[in-house]
């Protein structure tokens, strides 16, 4: 599953200011934490060693004074009466090159001891023993404070700005998509806002723009197919007529063919007329449960019609009742034209018709719902339709917002589910295939079982 727009940007970020601060630190340690470092250690050891060479050549009428001035301005304390003292561990990085840079000052290997809090060099100078105490932190370098400072004060502005940048960006970005989702090709759409930069003012311009072509494209469309099958119906009617006066000596079984070919213009007339109707219906309140219960006592075969315990269903829905009917009409006249055992059930907000016959492969589970579309494996010229049974079921439902989708039940068969509340997916759209209602090639038994 892809993230979102600012959750992949932040992390982009995150880890580019995660490198720039390592390289950051380990600039700032090789050219100018360790040479500071190198420098302050050898100035210390240099006022050690004068220190002490100070402190032989005065009188020793003044040495006190001296070891006063060390104390206060320097925290050096001189002591003429060594004491033994433990080895100091030198955990600290800059006790190290204080020691260094003493075995190189006095000639000889030096070795500081710790105590009264203090670190202590034992130093012979003019026949003299000295201990001189200074302060381990007092010069100490930290780089992993440091390092810590710069990547979280980097991350935390790193942080911030992208989020006020990307903000600015994905937020025009997640309105549209939301437009998008929702758009369902009806004049009443509301067009996004034009503003903001300017590659993002030209997506809204034209998304408004291509969305009140397709309203209109798909308004003319339904009007011209209401208006063609409403006027159909009168040479219809004239044919039937005709063929009622046909002389007695006709051959019946011509008349038969007649009359059999009008009842399926009727029905592919019927079917749009009805299409053309859910389309522009508008939703109102209705009560689920009692709604699919009257469309499924309405056939004269017993249809179960269960609801799940464990997924109690809303009471009340906002939707199309009539393209609601036909959807569900559809879809249990063709569960039991091409299936057996067919039953209703209820989950939440999921309608599942559901049938035991021979099933529907994967791969044609996104094709039956095209116009005409036929299963020759599994259908008969004898089973009638007008090949638009579920093309009608897609087209409502997207014209209202709802999701069908055919899973495969246990046991075999087919399982239509339709998706009463729709689902928005913001970053991750899903979208249906686009149906014609209207084909250029008319087959018979177009309902996929």
């Amino acid at each position: 599953m892809q993230g979102s727009l600012l959750a992949r940007t932040n992390l982009t970020l995150a880890v580019s200011s995660l490198l720039i601060a390592l390289v950051s630190i380990a600039a700032l340690n090789v050219y100018l934490i360790e040479p500071i470092a190198r420098q302050s250690a050898n100035d210390e050891a240099a006022l050690l060693v004068l220190s002490a060479q100070t402190w032989v050549e005065l009188p020793p009428a003044a040495r006190p004074y001296f070891e006063l001035e060390l104390a206060e301005s320097h925290d050096l304390i001189i002591s003429p009466e060594p004491r033994e003292l433990a080895v100091a561990t030198l955990e600290q990085p800059y006790l190290s090159l204080v020691q260094d840079r003493l075995a190189e000052r006095l000639g000889e290997p030096v070795v500081l001891l710790e105590g009264d809090e203090l670190i202590w060099l034992d130093v012979i100078m003019g026949g003299h023993r000295l201990q001189i105490g200074f302060s381990p932190g007092r010069r100490d370098i930290e780089p992993l404070y440091v390092g810590i400072i710069i990547f979280g004060l980097g991350a935390a502005i790193v942080f911030l700005t992208s989020l006020y940048i990307v903000q600015r960006i994905t937020r025009p970005l997640v309105a549209a998509a939301e437009r998008v989702e929702s758009f369902r090709g009806g004049e009443d759409f509301e067009p996004l806002p034009e503003r903001g930069p300017r590659e993002l003012v030209s997506l809204a311009r034209n998304f408004n723009t291509m969305a009140r072509e397709i309203s209109a494209l798909l308004s003319n469309r339904t009007t011209l197919l209401a208006g063609i099958s409403h006027d159909l119906r009168t040479p219809l009617t004239r044919m039937r007529l005709a063929l009622e006066l046909l002389p007695d000596d006709v051959d019946p079984k011509l008349i038969e063919r007649f009359e059999r070919n009008l009842e399926t213009m009727d029905s592919l007339i019927g079917d749009t007329l009805r299409f053309a109707r859910g389309t522009s219906e508008s939703a109102q309140r209705v009560k689920l449960i009692p709604f699919i219960e009257d469309v499924v006592d309405a056939y004269d075969a017993s249809i179960p019609f269960e609801t799940v315990p464990g997924i109690p269903a809303p009471e009340e829905l906002q939707l199309a009742p009539g393209a609601l009917k036909r959807v569900l009409t559809n879809l249990i006249s063709n569960a039991q034209q091409h299936g057996s055992g067919v039953h209703v059930r209820l989950e939440g907000t999921e309608v599942h018709v559901i049938d035991h016959g021979d099933g529907i492969p994967d791969e044609y589970k996104e094709q039956v719902f095209q116009p005409f579309f036929r299963l020759d494996s599994s259908r008969s010229v004898v089973t009638g339709g007008s090949g638009l049974g579920l093309a009608i079921v897609m087209q409502l439902c997207q014209a209202h917002g709802w999701r069908v989708r055919i899973e495969d039940p246990p046991g075999g068969g087919t399982d239509v589910v339709v998706t009463l509340a729709p689902v928005t997916r913001v970053g991750s759209v899903r979208r249906e295939p686009a149906i014609p209602v209207v084909g250029n090639k008319m087959t018979q038994n177009g309902e996929p079982t």
